[in-house]
């Protein structure tokens, strides 16, 4: 491993390629910034979750062993999402486990996996952020992101770098926006009813700007702000910390 120039693998996320690339550019700003060296494997599909969470043990083990064999030779996997970092650091050696073959490989993938946040500050000692940006800014602590990697003071150290930007805490930040994968599709009057309520809390801010490190969630809330005419801008941390906001906000139109 070249502790002086790493170098990472993004695992970009199927979100992030299909519907906000940008989130994808930002964190390979923000990785060379911090002096990696970064590649994006073109033979990296989808993590497995949605086949895994729904009880589709063969399919998810077939993808998992080509997410495995794609990232085998960095010397680390960093994940724009707390969500899709964490089936591979939790849910391979699980899917593996008593598995002589894969289990190893897994168990070793998911010590090389960090969230992007996370690596940035607790990897790399990072602080380097040169972006500004004016106005009041909140941040939803996605589940996956806060639960499985322990990510709750890094986003918010890198953000208080951000010149010209307040973070301002909303109620309830650390509960669930009712996105949950395909639990929003199971349960959609639940899911209704838990975004309603983050929304509210994000409204009682006053901020004019809405973060989070996971693009399901973001999502699920901008679709809530837009459907009630709010105009809360809703964007990936690290957009902001890469001072990529020229693109418009999520949920919002082109030109």
């Amino acid at each position: 491993m070249n502790d002086a120039q790493p170098h990472v693998g993004l695992f970009v996320t199927c979100l992030v390629d299909l519907f906000r690339p940008s989130v994808g550019f930002a964190a390979v700003k923000l990785l060379e910034q911090a002096g990696c060296r970064v590649s994006v494997p073109q033979a990296q599909t989808c993590c497995a979750q949605p086949a895994y969470n729904n009880g589709d043990r063969a399919d998810s083990a077939a993808i998992a062993k080509g997410v495995i064999a794609a990232f085998a030779d960095f010397d680390y996997v960093v994940v724009p999402s707390g969500s899709c970092g964490g089936m591979i650091k939790l849910h391979y050696p699980e899917m593996f486990a008593g598995d002589a073959e894969w289990a190893p490989r897994a168990e070793e993938l998911a010590g090389r996996t960090w969230e992007l946040t996370q690596f940035l500050v607790d990897v790399r000692g990072w602080d380097g952020v040169a972006a500004r940006l004016a106005g009041t800014a909140t941040y939803h602590d996605s589940c996956a992101s806060l639960r499985e990697h322990g990510v709750k003071d890094q986003p918010r150290a890198l953000l208080a770098k951000v010149d010209g930007l307040t973070v301002t805490e909303m109620a309830a930040t650390e509960v669930c926006c009712g996105f949950g994968g395909t639990f929003c599709i199971k349960y959609p009057e639940i899911s209704n009813h838990m975004v309603a309520e983050k929304v509210a809390n994000i409204r009682a801010t006053g901020a004019d700007l809405v973060l989070a490190g996971d693009l399901g969630c973001l999502l699920n809330i901008a679709g809530k702000l837009k459907r009630e005419g709010d105009n809360v801008e809703v964007r990936h941390v690290a957009e902001i910390l890469a001072g990529m906001t020229d693109t418009p906000a999520i949920g919002e139109a082109e030109g």
